[in-house]
C-alpha cells in the first residue's frame, strides 16, 4: 500500500495529504462542538465570579427563566424589569424553587427618558454587592417583520434605546466593581439575526442593533479578558418567547427554560456563542447555503411575516 502511494504523482500525494488534513480538522471540530454541547460542565459560578446575579428583563422569556438558572446555581439575583408586580412574581418564584437563593429587585423601564439617571439609581441600589454574573436580556424586536420605511420614530428610538443604550449603560454601571474585584462574567444577549444570519430583511434596525452588542461584547472582551472578566455576546435563533411570537416550543425554538440551561452552561467560555445545540446546526446551515439563495428565504418569509402582522391589526381595527 505505502509503495502504491508512493507511485502516485506529486500532486496527487499533495491532495490526498490536503483532503486528510481537511478531514482531520472537520472531525475535530466536529468533536470539540460535541464536547462543548453535551459534555463541558459549567464553570462554577459562584466561586469563580461572585455571589450575585443581575438579570435585566428578568420577568418574561429568557429573562425570567435565566434568573432561575442562575439562582439554582447558587447565585443571588437581582431582578431588573419595569413591572414591579411581575418582578414580585419572579422573585416567589425564585424563592419557592430554591428557599435558600437570595433575591433584590428593581424597577426601570428602559424605553423611558431619563435613562442615564434610572441607571444610576440600580448602580447605587446593587453598590457593595458581590456582583459576578451580569445578564444584559433586555430587549426589544419589531412586532412584527416591516420594511425600514415603515418604522416609525418611536419603535426606531426605542429599539435603540433598549437594544444599545440600554446594554451599553448597565454594563458600565456594573463592570467597574467588577475591575475592583479583578472578577466577573457578562453575558449579553444577542441575536442570530446579527450573528448567523446572513441578512436580515424587514428586521433591518433590530438586527443591527443586535450587531452592535457583538461587536460591543467581543471588543470587551479583549479588552478585559486579562483583568479576570470574562464577556460572552450569546447569539440564539427562535425561542419560544412573547417577544418572537412562538407560542409553542419545538426543535428549533426551545423553550425559554431549554435555552437558559444551556445558556448557563456556556457562561465564561466562548466570548461569542449559541448556546442552543439545534440552533447551531441552523448556524452551520446557513454558513454553506449560498448568500443570494439565503437571502431570498428570509426575504419570503419575513415577508410571509408582515403580511400576517397586517391580518392580525387589519382583525384587531374590525373589533
Amino acid at each position: 500500500m505505502a509503495g502504491a502511494i508512493a507511485q502516485q504523482p506529486a500532486w496527487a500525494q499533495a491532495l490526498a495529504a490536503a483532503g486528510l488534513i481537511v478531514a482531520a480538522r472537520s472531525a475535530a471540530r466536529l468533536a470539540l462542538w460535541l464536547y462543548a454541547a453535551f459534555l463541558r460542565p459549567a464553570k462554577p459560578l459562584r466561586a469563580r465570579y461572585g455571589a450575585w446575579a443581575v438579570v435585566t428583563g428578568a420577568t418574561d422569556g429568557i429573562g425570567r427563566a435565566l434568573a432561575l438558572e442562575l439562582a439554582a446555581a447558587g447565585l443571588g439575583v437581582v431582578l431588573v424589569g419595569r413591572s414591579p408586580d411581575k418582578l414580585a412574581a419572579v422573585a416567589a418564584e425564585v424563592g419557592a424553587r430554591r428557599p435558600d437563593a437570595q433575591t433584590r429587585t428593581f424597577v426601570i423601564d428602559f424605553a423611558a427618558d431619563g435613562l442615564a439617571a434610572n441607571v444610576a439609581a440600580l448602580a447605587e441600589s446593587i453598590r457593595g454587592l458581590d456582583v459576578g454574573v451580569l445578564v444584559n436580556n433586555a430587549g426589544l424586536c419589531y412586532p412584527y417583520a416591516r420594511y425600514f420605511h415603515e418604522v416609525d420614530e418611536a419603535l426606531a428610538r426605542d429599539l435603540i434605546r433598549l437594544n444599545v443604550e440600554a446594554v451599553t449603560r448597565v454594563t458600565h454601571a456594573v463592570l467597574s466593581g467588577m475591575v475592583q474585584r479583578k472578577r466577573g462574567a457578562i453575558v449579553n444577549i444577542g441575536s442570530g439575526a446579527a450573528t448567523i444570519m446572513p441578512s436580515a430583511p424587514l428586521y433591518t434596525v433590530y438586527a443591527a442593533t443586535k450587531a452592535y452588542v457583538d461587536q460591543f461584547s467581543k471588543s470587551l472582551h479583549v479588552e478585559y479578558k486579562n483583568k479576570g472578566i470574562d464577556v460572552q455576546c450569546q447569539a440564539p435563533m427562535y425561542v419560544a418567547t412573547k417577544m418572537a411570537s412562538i407560542r409553542k416550543a419545538s426543535l428549533f425554538a426551545p423553550s425559554p427554560e431549554t435555552y437558559a440551561h444551556a445558556a448557563v452552561r456556556y457562561i465564561g467560555y466562548e466570548p461569542r456563542c449559541t448556546p442552543h445545540w439545534a440552533h447551531t446546526l441552523l448556524w452551520f446551515l446557513f454558513s454553506v447555503v449560498p448568500e443570494p439563495l439565503a437571502d431570498r428565504y428570509l426575504l419570503g418569509t419575513t415577508l410571509s411575516i408582515r403580511d400576517r402582522g397586517h391580518a392580525k391589526e387589519a382583525r384587531k381595527k374590525m373589533l
